[in-house]
């Protein structure tokens, strides 16, 4: 198997580099620095305990459960089976936003919400494939002076021994033989054509509904608008296309303790996921139509949530429970149907899935960035690709080049990078460090327990190790 969206930024020397500057790991094999600890925000950041062993029991993934105990406690669910539930839960008909209709312009990358018929004949006429002449018999030609051009009207018919100077896509005039291409022809001193080669009966000449005829499908409902759709649904005579449109979502940022400018100073810390969820989820293809800072204030929180129309709410920190996590308070109060509450998997444990309404859920990631990363893998992708109904991609593993280090209970997600059939780990991939995502082409799936080198591990791509980073946000 090769790998795919080979990143150039690391070599060898890098990966080098990286091994001498190799964390320590702690008694639960979670990276930290030598001598020291990663900044990890409070409020749902995987520096917080679990608050459930990995025996809890599991609430049913079809109905999920209310957010209605005093006390919260954290109800994991295994890596796959939260993937599979966050899917599932955007797949019903009012879960879904309704198809609208969409310029040509705006429908790259929306998914066709019905098939695409041909509205006319492609060719809608008889057209030539080349310049040349339009022949009409066997050949010498006495040639016309005047010539069909593409666009022009309906051409008069040809007699036989007549022909008449076409451009490729002109309309063929009636009674055409074929078409001699203008590298193949030449004339006498008489000005007579002749053709240099053999000639066959229909020769260059596209004939009206060669590619389809009027009311055939041309794409199946569910086809994503690719460039390429674009042009076949301008030939085929749209100027608009039925589409399930983009997933609107709202950001949260959560946290008193964040800095929006400037270096972090007397315990402030900067917001890291303010900046890079939106492009993130833009990438995912959600229109995100709001990125508000809300602090640590519970009112503020469930008036936001309240007056969202959005298809998501994504927050970010206060999923634990300590006294300024807000989530599930509000959750509570909102009488919201928890579907994922807690995941097996490092980092990012705290993370959930909540159902508001029938068409809204909200998805609240952890506080830690690289946790933070791991929600929005697990929970938010498969949501946002549901909602916009769009195919899941094809699983795909590599062998790793080193062992890693596994949790014994929990999946973990660790950056790699690829390096022709293979899988690289990547150093710093603790909850609250972004430097190896920053570096990374993908995330592998380590099951409990850890894996070995040269084991097949399952991986997630990354959305600009797979296509451009302009082609990606956009």
């Amino acid at each position: 198997m090769t790998a795919r969206g080979t990143r150039q930024g690391l070599d060898a020397e890098d990966l080098d580099v990286e091994e001498a500057l190799a964390l320590v790991k702690d008694g639960n094999g979670t990276a930290r620095p030598p001598g020291g600890h990663s900044p990890a925000p409070r409020g749902g950041g995987d520096g917080t305990p679990p608050s459930s062993s990995p025996s809890s029991p599991a609430r049913s993934p079809e109905t999920g459960h209310r957010a209605g105990a005093a006390e919260h406690r954290h109800r994991a669910t295994s890596w796959p089976e939260a993937r599979t539930i966050a899917a599932r839960a955007a797949r019903s008909g009012a879960a879904r936003p309704a198809p609208v209709s969409v310029t040509l312009g705006d429908a790259l990358g929306l998914v066709l919400a019905a098939p695409l018929t041909a509205l006319t004949d492609l060719p809608s006429f008889d057209t030539s494939a080349m310049d040349g002449w339009a022949v009409a018999g066997p050949g010498p030609w006495h040639v016309r002076e005047e010539g069909v051009l593409a666009g022009s009207s309906a051409p008069a018919p040809l007699a036989d021994g007549e022909a008449v100077r076409i451009a490729t896509g002109a309309r063929i005039p009636p009674d055409t033989t074929a078409v001699l291409r203008s590298e193949h022809g030449r004339t006498d001193d008489n000005g007579r054509l002749h053709p240099t080669r053999e000639m066959q009966h229909g020769q260059d000449i596209r004939p009206r509904g060669q590619e389809c005829r009027s009311g055939d499908q041309l794409l199946r409902a569910g086809a994503v608008v690719t460039p390429a759709v674009l042009g076949l649904a301008a030939a085929a005579g749209y100027d608009t296309l039925a589409a399930v449109p983009r997933p609107r979502v709202e950001v949260f940022v959560l946290g008193d303790e964040l800095l929006t400018e400037g270096r972090p100073h007397d315990g402030l810390i900067r917001d890291a996921l303010g900046p890079m969820l939106p492009p993130w989820l833009r990438s995912l293809g959600a229109e995100v139509t709001a990125v508000r800072r809300l602090g640590d204030d519970a009112k503020a929180l469930y008036k936001a949530i309240t007056a969202s129309a959005a298809d998501l709410i994504v927050t970010t920190g206060g999923t634990a429970s300590g006294p300024v996590d807000h989530v599930h308070p509000t959750l509570r109060r909102l009488d919201a149907e928890l579907l994922v509450d807690g995941v097996k998997v490092r980092p990012g444990h705290p993370m959930l899935l909540a159902r508001l309404q029938e068409n809204q859920h909200l998805v609240g990631l952890p506080g830690n960035p690289l946790a933070a990363v791991s929600g929005l893998l697990t929970l938010a992708e498969p949501l946002l690709r549901a909602l916009a109904a769009r195919p899941a991609p094809e699983p795909y593993a590599l062998p790793l080049r080193q062992s890693v280090h596994g949790h014994p209970h929990d999946t973990r997600l660790i950056p790699v990078v690829l390096r022709g059939d293979h899988a690289v780990p990547l150093h710093y991939n603790g909850p609250a460090m972004l430097r190896g995502i920053a570096a990374a082409d993908a995330l592998a799936v380590v099951p409990p327990g850890g894996a070995r080198a040269g084991q097949e591990t399952e991986l997630l791509d990354l959305p600009w190790a797979t296509a451009g980073i302009d082609a990606c946000f956009t």
